[in-house]
């Protein structure tokens, strides 16, 4: 149970992490070229946002299928938790993306163009402004998807990537142990509440208004 609970919590970890790079450059992305924006580009965009649908739509229990030759190039297994990461990352970082860009979306408009009119260059409205009135967003954004995650990691683990999910389906439901499926749910959960408390404390230290 503790090894599965820490294979979770590594799968969880490294796939936060990555999708929070990922999502933020996506979502910038997308914000940044779409009409009246400082990349105002619309094929791009289009582009963008195109490869974002499509996999953000596809479920991810299918997206694990469909991976299997990336995830066989990268590490030559598709068993364990490492194996489960491009598909946790693939299909959590779409989504974190459109999040993104909907906590771009609500900063005031005003305060970019202020930062335009003094001069300020692409590099630091990003830096300066964009990022920094966003936060709480992306914050409470990536919150919701690392729960998402840790329900990606049990699916994950019916196929074989490890972790609680494994443990529940492998040694509690094929072999009837009812008290192994229940332990492993309870873990789950206090791993959920444990992000969704961090992540609203985090989200209300950084919201000013």
């Amino acid at each position: 149970m503790w090894q599965a609970t820490v294979e979770t919590l590594y799968m969880t970890g490294i796939s936060v992490l990555i999708t929070f790079v990922l999502g933020i450059i996506l979502g910038m992305l997308l914000f940044l070229t779409s009409p009246g924006n400082l990349w105002a580009n619309k094929p791009i965009n289009l582009v963008i946002s195109a490869i974002v649908n499509i996999f953000r739509s596809i479920p991810f229990i299918i997206l694990i299928v469909l991976l299997i030759p990336l995830t066989m190039l990268i590490f030559q297994t598709m068993i364990g938790e490492n194996a489960a990461l491009p598909a946790l990352i693939i299909g959590s970082a779409p989504f974190y993306a459109r999040m993104v860009e909907i906590g771009l979306r609500e900063i005031d408009k005003g305060v970019i163009e202020a930062a335009k009119s003094m001069g300020a260059t692409t590099g630091t409205i990003i830096w300066k402004v964009l990022l920094p009135e966003s936060m709480p967003a992306l914050v409470s954004g990536i919150t919701v998807t690392a729960i998402a995650l840790v329900s990606y990691t049990a699916m994950a683990g019916v196929i074989g990537a490890g972790g609680l999910g494994n443990l529940a389906y492998l040694q509690g439901f094929q072999r009837g142990n009812n008290d192994v499926t229940l332990v492993a749910t309870i873990i789950i959960l206090v791993i959920v509440f444990a992000i969704q408390f961090i992540g609203d404390f985090i989200t209300s230290k950084l919201d000013k208004r």
